[in-house]
Parts: structure tokens; C-alpha cells; sequence
């Protein structure tokens, strides 16, 4: 089995609409370079006791801790995130910016040359850290770090798709629209 070796192409849709008639999202925008990317699933577990045994354990989803770093982030990319403005250049941040619900999307290489694709289809990215160090001898570059929360989806309780390009049974047109539009959910044929 191939492994994760890279990371690339980090992009965002914003979501539009989710209800019981469907989801719908802006086309995706492509962030700046990626640097890494962590996708921590969250659960709620309890055991459930009886004749001095755990019975069964109760299990609900939480949601999907995201961190991710790139290697700068654009002022229109950041207004993007958090909900802010540029105007004539100007980042405005406000504290009553509200950051817009968006899917989150990448392709990650693996050692046999093929790709793993993600989405994250819903949630939320917190204000941007911003670190700066005096310049010294030695230069220190500086990364952008995001931190995020995703959730399932209203409409169908979805919460990310996954795909890898060298899966069996994979369809091609799927993987070559992956990152122009957030993918609905394959139809099963039997």
C-alpha cells in the first residue's frame, strides 16, 4: 500500500446552501502553496453498563479538527477566511467580520505517483495567527497558520469525501473534476 509523501493545491468553496434539498457551493479558489495539512476527527464515546459489564460503548460524530499552513496567505485569501474586506489594498478586519461556512479541498501524493483527494465539506476557519521576528544573520521565514473546524453537512450528513486516484473501481471524471467543484456524492450502481 502506497503511502503519503506530499501535499498540494489547497482550495476553498464557500457554501452556499444546506438544507433537505441539497448543498451547493461556490466554484473553489485555490489557496497560496501548501505546507502541511492535520485533519483530527473528533467522537463522543460511552460505555454503557449492565450486569457489571460494559454492554455496548455509544459513539456520536464531534467534527473534524484542521490545521493547516501555507506558505503565506494573500490579504484577498485571508478577507476569504475570515470575512473581512480589501479595499484598494487595504485588509479591513472588523469584529463583526463573520467567517463564511466553505468546503476544503487538496490532493496529497503518495510514493507510487498516484494521489489521495480530499474534501471537507463543511465548516469554519478561526482568525489568522500572525507571527513576525526581527531579520537577523540568518533569515527565518514565516508561514501562515490556520486552524479550522468541520462538521457534516445538513443535508445529508456528510462530512468529507475521500478518493484515491489508483483505487479500484475509481471513476476517472470524478478525479479529474476534483478540485474545479466541491464533488457530490458518487451514485452506487448496481
Amino acid at each position: 500500500m502506497a503511502r503519503q509523501i506530499g501535499l498540494r493545491d489547497i482550495h476553498i468553496a464557500i457554501l452556499k446552501t444546506d438544507d433537505a434539498t441539497g448543498a451547493a457551493y461556490d466554484p473553489p479558489i485555490k489557496l497560496e502553496r501548501a505546507i502541511s495539512a492535520k485533519l483530527s476527527p473528533k467522537s463522543n464515546s460511552d460505555n454503557i453498563y449492565s450486569d457489571d459489564a460494559v454492554e455496548d460503548i455509544i459513539t456520536a460524530f464531534e467534527g473534524v479538527d484542521v490545521e493547516i499552513e501555507v506558505n503565506q496567505l494573500s490579504l484577498t485569501s485571508r478577507a476569504k477566511l475570515q470575512g473581512a474586506k480589501v479595499v484598494k489594498g487595504v485588509l479591513i478586519e472588523n469584529k463583526d467580520d463573520m467567517p463564511p461556512t466553505l468546503a476544503l479541498g487538496f490532493k496529497s501524493k503518495k510514493n507510487n505517483g498516484k494521489y489521495r483527494y480530499v474534501w471537507l465539506l463543511k465548516g469554519k476557519f478561526e482568525l489568522a495567527t500572525d507571527e513576525y521576528d526581527t531579520e537577523a544573520e540568518k533569515p527565518k521565514a514565516q508561514s501562515a497558520k490556520l486552524k479550522g473546524k468541520f462538521y457534516s453537512r445538513d443535508f445529508d450528513g456528510n462530512y468529507r469525501f475521500i478518493c484515491d486516484e489508483d483505487a479500484e473501481g475509481v471513476d476517472a471524471t470524478i478525479i479529474s473534476s476534483w478540485l474545479t467543484a466541491v464533488p457530490e456524492e458518487p451514485i452506487q450502481i448496481t
